[in-house]
């Protein structure tokens, strides 16, 4: 009797050590902040993006399939400043009173807040300012350190763990950025094109300058009228590449590389997957690809 009783307290304090080992689940709204979430989290962490990396960010359907993978999820990061309104939709569908959503753009120095009231003639211009804050390496910091809380939160007992890669997160981000700036310091001042108001981060923290848009305002496609004036605008400030989203259409970028030579940049502006290397790797890809 004494041994079939050693035996079920051994199983189930063996269950409950596997229990307390169980990773925490993280959903990310898209993939740069599941990347980041994976760095910080390590192996005691499993993360996945609703969104996927070469698709639009604003524009994500809510699925069933979602809200039920977010409902056995710890914490969910959404990207904040109105860009994913839809997360709210997923994370209030999961119906899980357990979830802690995470606004990862707290702490951010926001670019473009406008000013006054936004309304529908203004194109899709975001009331909080600019949402697309993870392409200057300094707010992945912030962000690193939004998730860091949260993780503290719901799993306190490896607080000390979390904060060790949060730090290597730190310096190594540091110590990157100091090399893209070099690498970038030859195209300072450069005038470059975008399609949509992506890339405004990632110019003004690599010193580049964004002389025009394809979209006449976010959100709004291009009229024959205003892609004739940003020809003229490419000509006289000399812009030599576009970045275009991949996720927005062919058809007025190629009309401007035929008439005026500009290099179409197709590039997502965001890393592709969850790993922990993505996001600081994406920014070496991208730097490379301009620079050469």
């Amino acid at each position: 009797m004494k041994k079939i009783l050693f035996v079920m307290t051994s199983l189930i304090l063996t269950g409950l050590v596997t229990l307390n080992a169980a990773p925490v689940k993280i959903a990310a709204a898209i993939p740069v902040l599941g990347s980041i979430a994976s760095y910080v989290g390590g192996d005691k962490v499993e993360v996945f993006s609703i969104a996927r990396g070469n698709a639009n960010p604003h524009a994500v359907e809510v699925l069933p399939s979602y809200m039920i993978k977010v409902s056995r999820a710890a914490i969910y990061l959404k990207v904040g400043l109105y860009l994913d309104q839809w997360s709210d939709e997923i994370a209030d569908g999961s119906h899980n009173d357990h979830l802690l959503v995470v606004d990862c753009s707290n702490g951010v120095s926001v670019l473009e807040k406008p000013n006054g009231q936004v309304s529908a003639i203004m194109g899709d211009v975001h009331p909080g300012g600019n949402p697309h804050y993870w392409l200057d390496p300094e707010n992945g910091i912030v962000i690193a350190a939004n998730i860091l809380e949260a993780l503290k939160k719901v799993d306190a007992d490896n607080a000390p763990y979390y904060e060790r890669n949060y730090e290597a997160f730190r310096q190594e981000t540091e110590k990157r950025t100091v090399e893209w700036k070099t690498k970038m310091a030859k195209l300072a001042g450069k005038k470059i094109i975008g399609y949509h108001s992506s890339w405004v981060y990632f110019a003004n923290t690599f010193g580049l300058v964004i002389a025009g848009y394809v979209e006449p305002l976010p959100g709004i496609p291009p009229t024959g009228k205003h892609l004739a004036a940003l020809i003229d605008t490419i000509r006289k400030n000399n812009a030599t590449i576009l970045f275009q989203e991949p996720y927005f259409p062919d058809d007025a970028p190629q009309f401007l590389s035929r008439e005026t030579g500009i290099k179409v940049f197709k590039v997502s502006p965001s890393c592709s997957d969850v790993k922990a290397d993505s996001y600081l790797d994406y920014y070496d890809k991208v730097i490379d690809q301009i620079t050469k």
